[in-house]
C-alpha cells in the first residue's frame, strides 16, 4: 500500500471514528445561527443572542436533568407540574410571613424549593423502581398529581410574591449580570458542568448509561439498578427547582397553567442533543445545544413574517420527530 493510500484510509477510519450524533446537534445550531443572520441583520447581535440564552434558562436546566433520567432509560413527563407546583409552594412560604428577615425569609425558602423539588423526583423514582410502574405512566400520573395540586393551591387563580422587600433581594437572581454575563447564563454553565462532571467522571455516570444499555446486564453486573434509576428522578426533580429559582424572580407569580407543556420542550431538548431516547447515552453539553436551538427557532419565527409565532409548539413537535429520523439514519450509518 503506497503513503497516500495509507493516508486516505486513516482519514477515513478518524471519519468512522467521530460520533456523529455528538457533533450533529453543534453543526445545526451553527447552521440555525447563519439562517438566522440572513433572516434578519439583529439576530446575530449579542444582546439578542444573550437574550435567547437567558430565556432558554428554563428548559435547558430541566433538560439536564432530563439527560440522566433519559440516559438511565426512563422518561419523566411530570417536569412542567412539578414546576408549577414547587414554585407555588416556595411562593406561599415567602408570603407566610414565618421570618421576618426578609433575606432570611428568601434564603430558607431557596432550600426549602431544592428540597422539595429533589422529594418530588425521589417520588417519581420510588413509584417508578419500587413500584414497579413503567415511567410513562407513573410520571403521567404524578404529572395530574403536581397539577391538581397546584390549582387547589392557586384555588384556580395566581399565586403571587407579596413582600416587595424579598422581591427586590429576589429580582437580580434572574435580571441581574456577573461581570457582564446574565446570572442564567452562568446557572446553566454551572448547572451543566457538573451534570457533564457527575455524567462522565464519576462510577455513577457510568452506571446510569450501564443500566440505560441494558439493565438486566446491569443487574448481574452488580449494579444497584433502582437506586441508580431513582437518583436520576431526584436529579431531575433537582433540576426543576433549580429552574424555579430562575422563574419565580423573573414573573413573582405562578398558576396552574406554569409549566404546561415543558416536559415536550426538554425531552426535545435531550434528543436533538444527541441522547437516545431509548437510553445508554447521554450527552448533557448537546442538551444544552438542544435547549438553545429550540429557543433560536422560536427567535427565528418571531423575527420573520415566514411562519407565524402561533406555530410554535407545533415546530417543536415536528423538531422531536425530525430529530429522532436522524438519530435512526446515524446509528444505521455507525
Amino acid at each position: 500500500m503506497s503513503v497516500n493510500e495509507e493516508t486516505r484510509e486513516i482519514r477515513r477510519r478518524s471519519w468512522r471514528d467521530v460520533d456523529l450524533r455528538a457533533v450533529a446537534p453543534f453543526v445545526a445550531l451553527a447552521l440555525l445561527l447563519i439562517v438566522g443572520a440572513l433572516v434578519n441583520p439583529n439576530f446575530i447581535g449579542i444582546t439578542n443572542l444573550a437574550n435567547v440564552a437567558t430565556r432558554s434558562a428554563f428548559i435547558a436546566i430541566i433538560a439536564v436533568g432530563a439527560t440522566f433520567v433519559i440516559s438511565a432509560g426512563d422518561l419523566d413527563l411530570s417536569v412542567g407540574s412539578m414546576v408549577a407546583f414547587v414554585a407555588s409552594l416556595m411562593i406561599l412560604l415567602m408570603n407566610s410571613g414565618a421570618i421576618e428577615n426578609p433575606a432570611l425569609m428568601l434564603t430558607v425558602a431557596v432550600v426549602f424549593t431544592l428540597v422539595a423539588g429533589a422529594l418530588c423526583g425521589l417520588a417519581n423514582g420510588l413509584i417508578t423502581t419500587v413500584g414497579k410502574i413503567e415511567p410513562f405512566i407513573a410520571t403521567l400520573g404524578t404529572m395530574g398529581i403536581y397539577r391538581g395540586l397546584t390549582t387547589w393551591l392557586s384555588q384556580g387563580g395566581a399565586i403571587t410574591l407579596r413582600s416587595a422587600d424579598i422581591q427586590t433581594l429576589y429580582r437580580p437572581a434572574y435580571f441581574g449580570t456577573i461581570a457582564g454575563v446574565p446570572i442564567p447564563i452562568v446557572v446553566i454553565l454551572a448547572v451543566t458542568a457538573v451534570a457533564a462532571f457527575i455524567l462522565y467522571r464519576t462510577r455513577y455516570g457510568r452506571h446510569v448509561v450501564a443500566v440505560g444499555s441494558n439493565s438486566d446486564v446491569a443487574r448481574y453486573s452488580g449494579i444497584a439498578v433502582n437506586r441508580v434509576r431513582t437518583i436520576a428522578f431526584v436529579i431531575q426533580g433537582l433540576c426543576v427547582a433549580i429552574a424555579v429559582l430562575l422563574y419565580v424572580p423573573r414573573l413573582g407569580s405562578t398558576s396552574a397553567t406554569t409549566g404546561i407543556l415543558w416536559e415536550l420542550q426538554a425531552i426535545t431538548a435531550v434528543v436533538v442533543g444527541g441522547t437516545a431516547l431509548k437510553g445508554g447515552a447521554g450527552r448533557v453539553w448537546g442538551t444544552i445545544c438542544g435547549a438553545f436551538i429550540l429557543e433560536l427557532v422560536g427567535n427565528i419565527m418571531l423575527l420573520s413574517n415566514f411562519i407565524s409565532e402561533y406555530l410554535i409548539g407545533a415546530i417543536q413537535g415536528a423538531i422531536i420527530i425530525i430529530a429522532m429520523f436522524v438519530q435512526r439514519s446515524l446509528v444505521r450509518k455507525s
